[in-house]
Formats: structure tokens, sequence, C-alpha cells
């Protein structure tokens, strides 16, 4: 193996494997740090996926350096830890925490943080955040129910949640090419910076800041930053190309889609898949929290859609989501809706479904955790950042797309099917 990966969340790690397979390298994505035997004697890349990312720090810390131990017992040369390309954490997050724990733990004193993912509008300039033409804290961010994102600044995020020092290398840089980049690495050594912030507007932005980044042990970022590192491999002679097919054997059997994200890409997805006929159902909180609405009920509905696929949703406009927040809490409010379609994804599966689109990273969590697969298998990409997988180590294989709230374009939800065969 030659790249090991920890990711903080389910949809996250999906978008770094297809990223890495894309590049050439044979890559699997286990469900949390595998705790059987797993055979990787042919695989290039392991992404691990935690569910760490609104975890209190000590918790995530404690996740990552496990999810290491494994990565390292299996001899990765690198590792990388990928982060939302909206930098997802609150001021006291555990972004900084993780990564200065991984620091010590692989005895490195240098780092990048770059989470720009300029094919869905994330870049990074002057150390600010970009969302599209916004910065992060005028984006739709700055309302997350979990994560509200009120600053676009990447140094002072990291200074705020971390120790180390924190430095930039600005985009004109970055423009003079990988030499310049690595240069810009060794000056900050020499000056006492232990974490640097990358600017980077394009994808040969991030090509460019990967090959910079060959000899780094660690690396961190969104799953943009992986670009360019199978081709360091590869000219290193330790990696040959691969070609991937562009259609997905999937198991036969019922579909549905499962939406728990509350970001405007899926809100804009849900409203796009009704105005097409696609029969959906809207789940209430306070209708579940009182027991007036349960799994069951769920159950009845979507198998009564003979016809579509049907789609059980819990997104909802922001005022909607303060009001579930105000009045059964801010955490039960998430984790309730987490647990009723993680029971109904188990449910589905046991009356047929195999083929399920999973909007949302926590909810994506949430459900993958209840199905509880080995592994996933990295297949078609629909939308940048979001492939097909097919569930390893299962007598009942599934293909499930597990897409991160704010990713995909508006039919997401009606041309995902293409793909499958």
């Amino acid at each position: 193996m030659l790249l090991g990966a920890i990711a903080d969340d389910l949809t996250g790690a999906t978008d770094l494997a297809l990223t890495l397979s894309r590049g050439g390298m044979r890559t699997i994505q286990t469900i949390g740090v595998p705790r059987g035997d797993l055979d990787l004697s042919d695989v290039d890349a392991v992404v691990v996926a935690l569910k760490s990312r609104t975890n209190p720090a000590a918790e995530a810390v404690a996740l990552s350096l496990e999810a290491l131990g494994f990565l390292q017992a299996a001899g990765a040369r690198q590792f990388l830890f990928k982060y939302c390309s909206t930098f997802d954490s609150s001021p006291a997050g555990n972004i900084g925490p993780v990564i200065e724990a991984l620091m010590e733990a692989l005895e490195t004193n240098l780092t990048i943080i770059c989470p720009a993912f300029p094919a869905n509008g994330r870049t990074i300039y002057k150390g600010h955040l970009y969302v599209g033409d916004q910065l992060l804290s005028d984006s739709p961010m700055r309302n997350h129910p979990l994560t509200p994102m009120t600053d676009s600044s990447l140094i002072r995020l990291m200074a705020g949640q971390s120790s180390l020092k924190v430095g930039l290398v600005p985009h004109e840089s970055v423009a003079r090419g990988a030499k310049a980049v690595a240069d810009a690495f060794v000056q900050a050594r020499a000056g006492g910076i232990q974490a640097l912030v990358v600017d980077a507007i394009s994808d040969l932005d991030l090509k460019v800041i990967g090959e910079a980044a060959a000899d780094h042990v660690l690396v961190t970022g969104g799953s943009g930053i992986a670009l360019g590192l199978p081709e360091n491999f590869r000219r290193a002679g330790l990696l040959q190309p691969a070609s991937h097919a562009t259609t997905f054997a999937a198991p036969a059997g019922r579909s549905m889609i499962l939406a728990g994200s509350c970001s405007e890409a899926t809100r804009g997805q849900i409203r796009t898949a009704i105005a097409a006929g696609v029969p959906a159902l809207k789940l209430d909180p306070m209708a579940i929290a009182d027991g007036r609405f349960r799994v069951d009920d769920a159950m009845s509905w979507a198998l009564a859609q003979a016809a579509q696929v049907p789609l059980l949703y819990s997104s909802a406009e922001p005022e909607e989501v303060k009001a579930a927040q105000t009045a059964l809490g801010r955490e039960r409010a998430g984790s309730l809706i987490e647990h009723f379609l993680a029971e109904t994804a188990l449910r589905l599966r046991a009356a047929g479904v195999s083929r399920l689109i999973v909007a949302g990273g926590e909810t994506s969590g949430a459900v993958v955790g209840a199905l509880a697969p080995e592994a996933l298998l990295i297949g078609p990409e629909i939308d940048p950042g979001v492939p097909w997988t097919l569930t390893l180590g299962e007598t009942d294989p599934m293909a499930l797309a597990l897409k991160s709230g704010n990713f995909g374009a508006p039919d997401f939800f009606l041309k995902a099917w293409d793909l499958l065969q």
C-alpha cells in the first residue's frame, strides 16, 4: 500500500477515494477502522472513513490516531487527513487538534492546509476560503446547523484551533510551479512554520501542490489535494496506470433515495426531483419525536411507490431547522433524524432495496453505520466528488451513492441511476 488516508466523515471519504481511483490507484474505503483481517495485497490506497467531524476534539483525535495506527501497520508510505472542502468546524473544532496529533505521531514538523476543491467551487486565495464567488462566511455555510462557518480565513481558523504556527503560500508562488512551492516549504520550515495554508484556485494548482508535497509524510486538505499525489508514486516507479469502467454492475433490486442534509444544494435537488414527478415524503422531526410517525409508516409509504424511485427526506429551510432545534435541542434534533433514516435503511434492505442514494454526510454516516459493510468498492462518478459504491464483505451487496449535502448538480437524484447496469 502506498497511501493511507483518514477522512472525518463518510461522504468525504468516498469523495477522496474516487479522486484516488481516477488517478489510477486501486482504492478501497473502509467503514471505520477495520476490526478483522482485510486483504490489502492488491490495493494502492486505503481511505478510512470516520464519523468524527462534529465530535469533541479529544474523541476525534483518539479515532484519528487509531486509524493512523492501522494504516501504519498496513505499510502506507504517505498519509492524508481529509476534511471538508468548506472546513466544517466550529471555533472550538477538532481539525486543528487532529492535525497536531497526527503530526506528533508521525514526527513531522510541517504539513499543509488545503481544502480547495475548484470543481465544486471551493477555492483559496490569500488564505481565505471561497464557496463559488462568495467568501465562506458569506455563503450558505454560515447557517449550517452543526458547524456554522462565520470566518473565511483559514489562517485564523487554524490558529484558533491549534497551537501550531501557521503561514501562507500565496497563489503567486503556486503559479510559478512545483519547485517554487517546494522552496516555500523549505523557507517555512526554516522560519518555524508548522502548518502552511496553500492558495489554490484551479485543479492545476492542486496538482502543482501535490507534486511539491511528494516528500511530506502528512498532507491535509479536501479531496482535491489528492489530485497530484498518484503521479508522485508513478514518477517513483511504484504505480502503474489503471483503467476504470464507466458503468457499474449493481445488484438487482428496488431503489430508494434518503435525504437528511439541509444544505442549499440538497434542497435544490429535492425540488428538482419533485418537479420531475418523483414521489416524495417529508419527515417531520416533531412527529417522529412524539411517536406520531414511525419507521413502519415510512416503510409502508416507500414500498407502496412501486412504479418509481421514491424520495424520503428531512431536508428543510434554515428557519424550520432552527425551530426544530429550539423545540428538541440541537443534538437531539439531528440524531433523531439520523437514527430514523438509519433504521429505515436497514428495513429497506430487508425488503429488497439494493440501490440506495443517501444525501448528507451525517446521514450517510448513520446509514452506513447501520448497514455495517466491511468496505466499499469505488465505482463511476455521478457528479464531482460523488461516485456509486458497492458494499464489500456482505452476502447481499448494495449499491450506495453517498452524497455530501453540498455536492451534486440539481438533477443528481434523477440522473444517478443511468450509471447502473
